[in-house]
C-alpha cells in the first residue's frame, strides 16, 4: 500500500476555497483560466493546437502519423492532460493544487453535462461525442494528480503499478477511444505499454521527483537491495543502488514487451505512433543502463542524435508503402 502523506498546511485549511483557487491560479498561465464565456468551437480547437504544439516537442512528430481528421482529437486530449497535470504539479501549495484540481473535475463534468465554458472542454467535448470516450479515463487522471499531492511513497511495486492505472494507462486508452481501436485486449497491452514508459520516466527521474518530494522506486525493493533514502538524497550511487536500478529497468523492459503485440493488433497510423512511443521508453531504459544505472549524478537523456533516428525510422516506416508502388502508383499484382 501507499506509504508516507503529505497533509495541506493548517492554516491553508482554514483559507475558504475561492482563495485558494485564486492564490492556485497565480502559479499557471493566465490562459488557464475558466473564461466567463464559452469560446467557440474553432476558437477552443485552436487554443487546444497552440497549447499542444508549444509544450510537447514529440507531438509534432507524432501527429505526422495521424490522419488529419484525427488531429484536433489528439489537441484537445493533450491540452487537458497538460493543464491537468499543470494544476497538480506546477502548483506550489498542497491545498491550492487540490482546490484547482476540484475545479477542473468540476468542468469536466460541465463538460458531460454539455455546460462546459474552458476552451479545452469545449473541443474535447466535440472529441468525446464523435469518438465515445467515457468519462472514466479523463477522471482517473485527476485521481492520480490529486494521489501525486498527498502520497509520496509507495511500498511494493503492486503500489506503483496501481498508480499507473491512474496516472498513465488512461492516456493509452484516450488514444485508442480517438482512432476507433478500443476493445478489452488492446487496452490490455496498452495498459503494459504505458505503465512500462510511466515507469522509464519515474527511473530517468529520481533526483527531480526526489527534489518534489516523491520517490517512486518501491520500499520493498529498496530494502531488498539495502538503498536507504538517503542515498537517494544525497546521490550516493553504490553497487547495491546500481543492481536496484537494474532490477528495476529489467522490470520496465518487460512490460514494453508485453505490450508491444499492440503495434501489430492496430491500424497502421496509430502504429507507427505506438512504435516509436516504445521505441523511445526503451531508449531511455537503454540511456540508465549506459550509465550503469547511474540516475541520481546526471539526468540519463535520449540525445537528439537518438530522437531523430528514432523518428526517421517511423518516417521509412510510414514511407515504404509508397516506394514499393508500382508504375501509375498502384501495385502490381505480382507486388501486392
Amino acid at each position: 500500500m501507499p506509504l508516507a502523506t503529505g497533509q495541506p498546511d493548517k492554516k491553508a485549511n482554514a483559507v475558504d476555497k475561492e482563495t485558494l483557487i485564486e492564490r492556485g491560479w497565480a502559479w499557471l498561465p493566465e490562459s488557464y483560466r475558466i473564461p466567463a464565456v464559452a469560446p467557440t468551437l474553432d476558437e477552443a480547437r485552436t487554443y487546444c493546437k497552440r497549447l499542444a504544439e508549444s509544450h510537447y516537442e514529440n507531438f509534432h512528430v507524432a501527429t505526422w502519423f495521424l490522419p488529419k481528421a484525427l488531429r484536433p482529437h489528439f489537441h484537445a486530449i493533450y491540452a487537458y492532460c497538460r493543464i491537468s497535470d499543470d494544476l497538480g504539479d506546477e502548483v506550489g501549495d498542497t491545498a491550492q493544487a487540490l482546490a484547482l484540481l476540484e475545479l477542473w473535475g468540476g468542468e469536466l463534468d460541465a463538460c458531460y453535462g454539455g455546460s462546459a465554458r474552458h476552451p479545452v472542454f469545449v473541443a474535447l467535448a466535440e472529441t468525446i461525442h464523435e469518438c465515445s470516450i467515457p468519462k472514466e479515463p479523463f477522471a482517473d487522471l485527476l485521481t492520480a494528480f490529486r494521489q501525486d499531492q498527498t502520497i509520496t511513497r509507495y511500498a511494493t511495486m503492486e503500489d506503483v503499478l496501481a498508480y499507473c492505472r491512474y496516472s498513465a494507462n488512461p492516456v493509452g486508452r484516450l488514444v485508442l477511444y480517438a482512432c476507433g481501436e478500443a476493445n478489452e485486449e488492446n487496452f490490455r497491452l496498452s495498459d503494459a505499454t504505458c505503465s512500462a514508459l510511466q515507469l522509464a520516466n519515474f527511473w530517468q527521474d529520481v533526483r527531480k521527483d526526489y527534489a518534489k518530494g516523491r520517490i517512486y522506486i518501491p520500499k520493498k525493493d529498496m530494502d531488498f537491495y539495502r538503498v536507504s533514502e538517503n542515498y537517494i538524497a544525497e546521490g550516493i550511487v553504490t553497487p547495491e543502488f546500481r543492481r536496484l536500478m537494474h532490477c528495476e529497468v529489467d522490470y520496465a523492459r518487460g512490460l514494453f514487451e508485453e505490450g508491444l503485440p499492440l503495434i501489430g493488433m492496430v491500424n497502421r497510423d496509430l502504429a507507427l505512433d505506438l512504435d516509436l512511443f516504445s521505441r523511445g521508453g526503451l531508449e531511455i531504459l537503454r540511456a540508465i543502463e549506459e550509465r550503469d544505472y547511474d540516475v541520481l549524478s546526471a539526468r540519463p537523456a535520449i540525445s537528439k542524435s537518438t530522437k531523430v533516428k528514432l523518428a526517421l525510422k517511423a518516417v521509412s516506416a510510414k514511407l515504404l508503402p509508397f516506394l514499393s508502388l508500382g508504375r501509375g502508383g498502384r501495385r502490381t499484382e505480382n507486388e501486392a
